[in-house]
C-alpha cells in the first residue's frame, strides 16, 4: 500500500493486468452495468484474494448463476480508484483500517459488503540474517510498510514482540515518531508494501503483508520470525463496493459463495496457516 494515496490512475507495478475504460465502461456505461449487467467483475490483488476468487469462479459460480470476472492487480491503489469510478464492479483486496484511511483520504465512499469478510493475512516479521527478533543487532535497520496503517500495524506487531514501545493508546495512524522506547536503536526504512521482499538483502529485517509474502514464497506460519495472532484481529479482507451497490444481487452471490464453507476449507487447504479464514 501507498502512504498517501491519491486518485489518480496508478502506474501499475510489473506483472499487473491493465485495463482502461473502453474494457469496463464508465460514468452511465458503468452504472448501467452494475445495476443490470450479467457479469461482475472483480479488482483483487493476486494472491491470495485472486486465487481464491478464481476458485470461485471456476468451482462454484456457475452452479449459483454468477458470472464472474476476475481483474488482477499488484497494487493497493488502482483496486478503489476503478471501483470509485465505476471501472469495476467490487474489489477484494483490503482490511477496514485501510479502506477507512483511504476514504477519508481520498473523499471516497466505498464500503465493506455486510457478511464478506472472507480471510486474514498474518503480518509477519521476515529476515535472512536473524532468526528470532531479540538477534538483531543494535543499529538494525526494519523496512516497514510506508501506507498509514500498515506501517502503524507493522509498529504494533514490533511492539508486542517487545522490540519497541509506542505511546499508549496509539491507534491505526502509528508511524516511527510514536516509537517510545527502542533500546537496540532500530532504525526504520519506509518502502512500498510490494518493495519489502525484494529489501530482505538490504535491510536486517522486513515487516511484510502476507499478500506478499506469499507472492515471495515466504509463510507468515513457516518463516517469519514474528507473526500476528489472528484472534480479535481487526485486518480481515473482504469484499467492498461504491456505497449504494451493496445489494446488488450479484454481490450478494458473491459475497455468500466467498464465505461458504467450500471457500474455506480451500483456504485452509492451499495456504496451511498462511492465509486464514476470518468466517
Amino acid at each position: 500500500m501507498r502512504n498517501t494515496a491519491k486518485i489518480t490512475t496508478a502506474v501499475l507495478a510489473a506483472g499487473a493486468l491493465t485495463f482502461g475504460l473502453s474494457a469496463c465502461g464508465s460514468g452511465s456505461d458503468s452504472d448501467s452495468k452494475a445495476d443490470g449487467g450479467d457479469t461482475l467483475t472483480v479488482a483483487a490483488t493476486p494472491t491470495p484474494q485472486g486465487e481464491i476468487l478464481t476458485y470461485v469462479k471456476d468451482h462454484l459460480a456457475q452452479k449459483a448463476g454468477l458470472k464472474l470476472e476476475v481483474k488482477e492487480f499488484t497494487d493497493y491503489v488502482t483496486p478503489n480508484t476503478a471501483v470509485q469510478q465505476g471501472e469495476v464492479d467490487a474489489n477484494y483486496f483490503q482490511h477496514q483500517p485501510y479502506l477507512t484511511d483511504f476514504n477519508k483520504k481520498n473523499g471516497t465512499d466505498i464500503v465493506a459488503v455486510p457478511g464478506a469478510t472472507v480471510h486474514l493475512e498474518p503480518l509477519g516479521v521476515y529476515s535472512k540474517g536473524v532468526k528470532k527478533l531479540d538477534d538483531l543487532k543494535k543499529g538494525a535497520t526494519v523496512a516497514l510498510p510506508n501506507d498509514t496503517t500498515n506501517e502503524a500495524r507493522a509498529l504494533k506487531l514490533l511492539a508486542a514482540n517487545g522490540v519497541i514501545g509506542l505511546k499508549s493508546g496509539v491507534g491505526y495512524d502509528a508511524t516511527p515518531k510514536d516509537v517510545t522506547t527502542n533500546p537496540k536503536g532500530l532504525k526504520f526504512k519506509e518502502l512500498e508494501a510490494a518493495q519489502l521482499p525484494r529489501s530482505l538483502g538490504d535491510v536486517d529485517a522486513a515487516v511484510i503483508n502476507g499478500n506478499y509474502a506469499l507472492e515471495a514464497d515466504l509463510s507468515p506460519a513457516k518463516d517469519a520470525i514474528a507473526a500476528e495472532s489472528p484472534k480479535d484481529n481487526p485486518y480481515g479482507n473482504f469484499l467492498a463496493v461504491k456505497k449504494g451497490k451493496e445489494d446488488d444481487p450479484r454481490v450478494q452471490k458473491l459475497a455468500k459463495l466467498l464465505t461458504s464453507p467450500e471457500v474455506k476449507k480451500f483456504i485452509e487447504d492451499k495456504y496451511q496457516g498462511a492465509v486464514v479464514p476470518a468466517f
